[in-house]
C-alpha cells in the first residue's frame, strides 16, 4: 500500500488515502484523521452522518488539483448537529483557501477569462472571489477631511447609460459611484456625506444642471466651478462645426473651396500649439481668408482665458467684454451660444479662486474604459464600481 503521508501535511486533520494522475489533473482522496472540530471550538467525536464534496486546490507541478473529501456531521454538545470545522476550507465552499488567494494574487495582474483557463475555475466564480476580495480591500474615504470634489460622467454601456463618479480633488481618490446622472440618482452621495457637507468649499463640474442644483441643495457652503474642457468642447460643437459647415455651404459654386473648408474641422478645433507646422499654416490660411471664421476662432481662444484669470473681478470684467464682442460679430451660432453661456458664469468666473477641473477624471475615463475591456464587459455594476475604486484609491495628503 502506498504511503501517502507526507502529503497529508497539505490538508490538516486529513490523510491522504488514495490518489489518482491523468495528463492533467491529480484527484486526491482525504479522510478524517482525528475527531470532529465544531465552529465553537468544541472537539466532537459523535459523527451524526458524513458525505463526500469535491473539492478544488491550487495547482501543483503544472497539474490542477481535485480533492475528494469525507466530510461529517458532528452532534456538538453546545451547537447541536453541525457541519464540522476545516481550517482549509471555508462552509459550504467548493476550493480550498489556498486556491482563493491564489486566485486573488492572479486577479491583480490577469483578466478573469485568462485566470479561467489557467485554474479551470468558471467565470463567475473568479468574479465572485474578485468581488469578495475588493469588497475587503477597498478603504472608504475619510469624509471629514475632504473639502473639494470633481464630479463627471462616463458612459457604462452602448445605447446612452451613463455613471456619474466623484472623486476628492485633493487626493484623486474615487469616493463614490452610481449608475445614472440625474439628481435623484446621485443624491445617495451627499446623503452618506451627510454633516460633512458643510466642509465642502467647491465643487467641478460640467454644465450640468442636475449636478449644480443637488450641491447647491446640500453644500451650502460650496462653489460651483465650471469646468474648461466642457465649455470649450461645447463651443467646438456649437460654434466652429456650426460657423464652418455654414461657410462651407456658401462655397457651393467653388468645389475645391467649400472641401477645403469641410475638412478643416480638426484644425480649427485643436490647440493651436499641437498643431504641425503644415497644419498650422493651414489654419493660418483658412483665417486669412474668411471672416466669419478668424471671429469665431479667436473669440473661442480668448473665452478660455477667463479660466486663467488672478481674481474673480478680472474673469467678470473679462467676460463683459467678450459678451459684447460676441454681440458686435453677429454671428448667430456665436450669439446662440454666448445666450445659453450667461447662466453659468458664476461657475466660470470662480475658477479663478478654485482651479479645479475635470482633466484628472477624463484621464481616469480612460483607465476606465481599460477596466472594461480586460474584464470584456460588466454586467456587474458593483462589481465593476470596485474595480473602478480599487483602480482609483487616492493619495496621500
Amino acid at each position: 500500500m502506498t504511503d501517502f503521508t507526507f502529503l497529508s501535511q497539505f490538508w490538516e486533520g486529513f490523510n491522504v488515502t488514495q490518489t489518482q494522475k491523468t495528463d492533467s489533473l491529480v484527484t486526491f482522496t482525504l479522510e478524517p484523521s482525528s475527531d470532529g472540530r465544531c465552529h465553537c471550538g468544541l472537539k466532537c467525536n459523535s459523527v451524526h452522518d458524513s458525505t463526500w464534496r469535491t473539492i478544488n486546490d491550487a495547482n501543483f507541478l503544472n497539474h490542477r488539483v481535485r480533492l475528494n473529501v469525507l466530510t461529517r456531521r458532528i452532534n456538538c454538545p453546545q451547537c447541536g448537529v453541525i457541519t464540522e470545522e476545516i481550517q482549509w476550507l471555508e462552509p459550504h465552499s467548493r476550493m480550498t483557501a489556498r486556491l482563493r488567494n491564489y486566485v486573488e494574487g492572479l486577479l491583480r495582474v490577469l483578466p478573469i477569462k485568462h485566470i479561467s483557463q489557467h485554474t479551470g475555475l468558471h467565470w463567475h466564480t473568479i468574479k465572485e472571489i474578485d468581488k469578495r476580495r475588493l469588497a475587503r480591500e477597498v478603504k472608504g474615504p475619510d469624509w471629514s477631511s475632504i473639502t473639494k470634489l470633481v464630479m463627471d460622467e462616463f458612459a457604462v454601456f452602448k445605447g446612452h447609460r451613463y455613471a456619474t463618479v466623484i472623486v476628492d480633488a485633493d487626493t484623486y481618490q474615487v469616493l463614490w459611484i452610481g449608475e445614472g446622472r440625474s439628481r435623484k440618482q446621485i443624491r445617495p452621495f451627499f446623503e452618506m456625506l451627510g454633516e460633512h457637507c458643510k466642509n465642502i468649499e467647491a465643487v467641478a463640474m460640467d454644465m450640468n444642471t442636475a449636478f449644480d442644483l443637488e450641491v447647491q441643495q446640500h453644500c451650502p457652503n460650496a462653489t460651483i466651478v465650471y469646468d474648461l474642457f466642457h465649455v470649450v468642447a461645447k463651443y467646438g460643437r456649437e460654434v466652429i462645426d456650426r460657423v464652418r459647415i455654414d461657410q462651407a455651404n456658401k462655397l457651393k459654386h467653388d468645389k475645391k473651396a467649400r472641401k477645403w473648408v469641410k475638412r478643416s474641422r480638426w484644425v480649427l478645433l485643436k490647440n493651436r500649439e499641437n498643431l504641425t507646422a503644415g497644419q498650422e499654416n493651414h489654419l493660418d490660411t483658412l483665417l486669412a481668408m474668411n471672416k466669419d471664421l478668424m471671429t469665431a476662432y479667436i473669440l473661442g481662444e480668448q473665452l478660455k482665458e477667463l479660466w486663467y484669470c488672478e481674481s474673480i473681478e478680472q474673469s467678470q470684467s473679462l467676460w463683459e467684454v467678450w459678451w459684447q464682442q460676441v454681440q458686435d460679430s453677429k454671428l448667430k451660432p456665436l450669439l446662440d451660444f454666448a445666450r445659453k453661456l450667461k447662466p453659468y458664469i458664476h461657475g466660470i468666473v470662480s475658477s479663478a479662486k478654485y482651479r479645479l477641473n475635470t482633466c484628472t477624471l477624463e484621464g481616469m475615463n480612460n483607465k476606465i474604459k481599460l477596466i472594461k475591456r480586460m474584464a470584456y464587459g460588466y454586467r456587474d455594476s458593483e462589481y465593476f464600481f470596485l474595480k473602478i475604486k480599487a483602480a482609483f484609491p487616492g493619495k496621500a495628503r
